[in-house]
């Protein structure tokens, strides 16, 4: 079985080598590396959306270097938590899947059985998690429109991408319980004052959340010191700042040989209401 759905009329699909099919006979193709493209032209705001393969590449060098292992470490101790035995967890906005990958570990070494979805809007990034995962399904699709079934979710968790509030809903089972993680009002302060004047703390916003109860927050303080030219480069390369900064700060950050900064994450936990 499948949770995924026909992004042309939402009924269910499954799986026909080589290819997603649904009852009203749309076909997708599934890629080599393992994914599904799910995302229709019509709902593409550009030729290639999301992150581009330079973000990519560099986000993935960048964590698989450690830097963000206390992220990691603590976010599959509350997936952990919350999911139930032989559930269904989606990961909308999965990137090139590390914490994917690190939560269908833990769930393999837990002895469980979760079944593991994955959806991206750039496929670059669904390729290279759907590369690095196979135990987990991955999709190219919206978090606006997710190509999920209503209410088949056990567990969404959505880690720095969009909110999208009523489809996270939507897919979520009743009592469902979702996991955002969200930068913290100092992360990255010292990569900031590198390339900014005047650098400014990250505005969180209210934990309320229409349509789910609040369970709780973890948060992840810690420093990381940065001491290679490239995990620097990469560090700046997978953010926002890389584009929205001119060319006298990028060449500030090239000029750097080391970097000490905060990083700092709020892991919210909710529960679907009904």
């Amino acid at each position: 079985m499948s949770i995924w759905s026909c992004p042309v009329c939402g009924k269910p699909m499954a799986r026909q080598e080589p290819s997603l099919v649904c009852s009203a006979g749309h076909r997708f193709d599934y890629a080599r590396s393992g994914y599904v493209n799910l995302l229709p032209v019509n709902r593409k705001h550009a030729k290639n959306p999301g992150d581009n393969a330079l973000m990519v590449q560099a986000r993935r060098a960048f964590l698989r270097a450690g830097y963000y292992k206390p992220l990691c470490d603590r976010l599959c101790q509350v997936i952990r938590k919350w999911m139930p035995r032989q559930g269904v967890l989606l990961d909308a906005g999965c990137g090139e899947g590390y914490y994917t990958k690190h939560v269908t570990d833990l769930f393999a070494e837990d002895g469980n059985p979760v079944q593991v979805y994955g959806v991206d809007i750039a496929k670059c990034a669904v390729d290279a998690a759907a590369k690095s995962c196979k135990s987990a399904a991955f999709a190219v699709g919206s978090s606006f429109h997710l190509p999920v079934e209503n209410e088949s979710c056990d567990l969404l968790m959505s880690l720095f991408a969009p909110y999208c509030g009523g489809e996270f809903q939507r897919v979520l089972k009743p009592k469902g319980k979702m996991v955002l993680v969200i930068p913290g009002a100092m992360h990255l302060m010292g990569l900031k004052q590198a390339i900014y004047e005047k650098p400014y703390a990250n505005e969180v916003q209210d934990y309320a959340l229409e349509g789910f109860s609040f369970l709780g927050a973890e948060h992840v303080d810690e420093e990381i010191f940065l001491t290679h030219a490239e995990d620097i480069r990469n560090l700046f390369s997978m953010t926002p700042y890389y584009y929205k900064t001119g060319r006298e700060a990028h060449l500030r950050l090239e000029q750097l040989e080391q970097l000490r900064t905060p990083i700092s994450f709020e892991i919210l936990q909710y529960e679907k209401e009904v």
